[in-house]
């Protein structure tokens, strides 16, 4: 009895050490394994998870969202405006993180999502609080002058010094962050200064990338 538990324990240990072995580190790129960003003022390692046998949670596991309004969105959004990537994201992220940085990442996404988890190093911006039916005149003015860095010249807006936002929400078929682009756009904020990261948390939670709540 002793002999065939020994060896049991010895089997289980063999299996969970050989587990272990095979597992196969996870980088964001051949050269790059993780990246520092800060978020809400302390620094955050963004990486992927390291588990080989991960899959992606159940708030982004459905296929088929009625359309509409859960529609696939173009690569291209609007004229003149960027759809970026992961890679490309990161690089935003730390750059907004950097001190008298001139870009700022925007979930744009309601509370009820961000609460879930977002990308270390955004700030949460909803799409309800730049439009004028969903919002009001005073916190509209006061989002693009203390956020975005619009100045107000007698009832005209002046974004020449205006920072270069990156917007993200639940996907490629999430409508929130075109409609805060859309928006921006109708007040005549630069195409330029707009980056979209189409994919958003499907393609962020799909790559096992590191969100916080």
């Amino acid at each position: 009895m002793k002999t065939r538990l020994g060896m049991g324990l010895f089997s289980v240990l063999i299996f969970f050490t050989s587990s272990l072995v095979m597992a196969e580190p996870v980088g964001i790129t051949p050269e790059l394994s993780s990246v520092e960003v800060i978020h809400e003022g302390k620094p955050v390692l963004i990486e992927r998870n390291q588990d080989n046998k991960n899959t992606i949670i159940d708030d982004y596991a459905l296929t088929s969202r009625p359309c509409p309004p859960f529609c696939i969105r173009p690569i291209e959004l609007a004229p003149g405006v960027q759809t970026i990537g992961e890679l490309e994201m990161l690089d935003y992220l730390v750059a907004a993180g950097k001190p008298e940085s001139n870009v700022l990442v925007i979930d744009s996404r309601t509370p009820d999502w961000v609460a879930k988890g977002t990308i270390p190093g955004s700030v949460n911006i909803p799409w309800t609080l730049l439009k004028e039916d969903t919002s009001n005149p005073i916190t509209i003015a006061g989002i693009l002058e203390e956020r975005f860095g619009a100045i107000d010249e007698d009832e005209l807006w002046n974004f020449s010094e205006v920072k270069t936002l990156v917007l993200f929400c639940n996907g490629m078929w999430c409508g929130q962050s075109p409609r805060n682009i859309k928006t921006l756009l109708k007040y005549g904020y630069p195409a330029n200064k707009i980056k979209w990261y189409r994919g958003g948390m499907q393609n962020w939670q799909a790559l096992g990338l590191t969100t916080v709540k």
